[in-house]
């Protein structure tokens, strides 16, 4: 390589790093806009907070104040947004609070982010099962299974919804088929003979 292209290279570096500077100095303006408190602290202490935030909110379900425990879920999003793992939660409490729309929202967020997660979208499918919307929730069992067909509780999960769906015999095969994954699965074993 010649000394002018070494040269050049060092300037498209420079340049380079000076952009990306750039980036993070507006990605840190935007970020202290959004935010009530400015997250000024180093990246561990956001993490910390963020995990603070997540076992108080677990401690609030656990007491039965789903209240409570969406609001430090909110925070916890809040401080470490695009977080897979914080927005399933936070879906999850909204379902329970029956606020299925919004879980549907939140968890699609959270797949925009992975959509190869298979836990996100058994998760989705029981809410969309929930709303009645049967296609919709299928189709994200087959994703899930498409994604890991080693998951017994996708496969009874998915056998729920075909009896909800009045397609008996396509559930017995899901059950079984749960049950050939994890022998010791009671919830498929009753569900099978309430189907015999």
């Amino acid at each position: 390589m010649s000394l002018f292209a070494l040269i050049m290279f060092g300037v498209a570096g420079y340049f380079a790093y000076q952009i990306y500077r750039h980036i993070q100095t507006l990605e840190d303006q935007h970020q202290t806009i959004i935010d009530v408190t400015p997250l000024e602290s180093k990246p561990k202490e956001v993490n910390d907070l963020a995990h603070s935030l997540l076992e108080e909110a677990d401690e609030s379900y656990n007491e039965g104040d789903l209240e409570r425990a969406w609001e430090k879920l909110s925070r916890a999003n809040e401080v470490r947004p695009n977080s897979c793992e914080i927005l399933n939660r936070c879906a999850f409490i909204q379902a329970k609070l029956g606020n299925n729309d919004r879980a549907i929202a939140l968890y699609l967020q959270s797949l925009h982010l992975n959509d190869e997660d298979d836990l996100i979208h058994n998760a989705i499918a029981s809410v969309y099962k929930a709303q009645g919307e049967f296609a919709t929730a299928e189709e994200h069992y087959e994703k899930a299974l498409r994604i890991d067909a080693e998951y017994a509780v996708t496969y009874y999960n998915y056998g729920n919804l075909l009896v909800a769906m009045d397609q008996k015999s396509d559930a017995v095969q899901m059950y079984h088929k749960a049950l050939a994954l994890q022998e010791d699965f009671p919830q498929a074993s009753n569900a099978l003979k309430e189907l015999s």
